[in-house]
């Protein structure tokens, strides 16, 4: 039977960001996880997909959720984990606008109090304005914030580029929120 792209992707995502333990798999260092054995872990939970199948999600998604090591032989989650992982990100200057969708019923509290990570190591932010929308719409109507995230930086705040493109930070005060 074929394996399903969207359901293996929610899975690894679930895997990879979360509950590792919940098949048996120890992330190692920066959230590496070995291919090999992630399947044959996979598959004794009951969760059963190749090694094929996995490289076409991560080849395939458009969200380039999934990093691959330079070897070949290793997979991690590019960001969103509520784990604890270091993922060796050096610090960037981010651009000078950055945005971040959510949903309008969370407007309220985050012009009260910031943005936080929530879950989440740390707070996701999208590069243009299209993709904090689609960000939105999975919670519910959409809002988008634009965050001053070069004022941020020039007052000492810290930025991280993940592998897909996501920008990274540890919390954005709502002074920097419009």
């Amino acid at each position: 039977m074929p394996v399903d792209p969207i359901q293996l992707s929610k899975f690894l995502s679930f895997v990879l960001r979360h509950k590792p333990d919940e098949i048996g798999l120890t992330l190692g260092p920066k959230g590496w996880a070995n291919i090999d054995e992630l399947v044959e872990r996979a598959k004794a939970a009951g969760t059963k997909f190749e090694r094929a199948d996995l490289l076409g999600v991560v080849a395939t998604s458009d969200k380039k959720r999934f990093s691959l090591s330079s070897d070949g032989l290793s997979i991690r989650a590019a960001q969103g984990h509520s784990v604890s992982v270091e993922l060796g990100l050096s610090p960037r200057e981010p651009p000078s606008i950055l945005y971040h969708g959510t949903a309008t019923r969370f407007v309220e509290a985050i012009l009260s109090e910031g943005l936080k990570p929530q879950a989440r190591q740390q707070v996701h932010l999208s590069a243009d304005d299209a993709t904090a929308q689609r960000v939105g719409q999975r919670h519910g109507k959409p809002h988008v914030f634009k965050v001053d995230a070069g004022g941020m930086h020039a007052k000492g705040f810290k930025f991280y580029r993940a592998d897909n493109g996501v920008w990274l930070t540890d919390h954005v005060p709502p002074e920097f929120l419009a």
